[in-house]
């Protein structure tokens, strides 16, 4: 994860966002431990609620879950969860203006 952080967002999203990147492009895969709150909260230099903030809004969105005593794992079946959301965001919000451009361009 990068520790570069963007004014504009909570540090909070931007923590979810870069985990949802992580579970996308592979580096994070279902059943895998998510790294703990104290660590990613000493490596970032940011607050441990600030972590846990991110990490219970994976829980709630339900491509993480808590497993008492052992940690925060990715749950099964996030990946294909995450790209049926990416693509549908795709097809909402990029698609209209490509489409767009495509028939302004013959």
């Amino acid at each position: 994860m990068d520790s570069e952080w963007n004014d504009s967002q909570p540090i909070y999203r931007q923590l979810r966002d870069r985990v949802v990147a992580m579970i996308l492009d592979g580096v994070l895969n279902e059943g895998d431990p998510l790294p703990s709150v104290r660590n990613v909260a000493a490596e970032y230099r940011v607050n441990p609620l600030t972590v846990l903030k991110a990490y219970q809004q994976l829980v709630a969105e339900e491509l993480v879950e808590t497993r008492r005593g052992l940690g925060m794992f990715v749950k099964a079946g996030a990946h294909d969860l995450l790209l049926k959301g990416e693509r549908q965001k795709f097809l909402t919000d990029r698609w209209p203006a490509i489409a767009a451009t495509i028939q302004r361009l013959g």
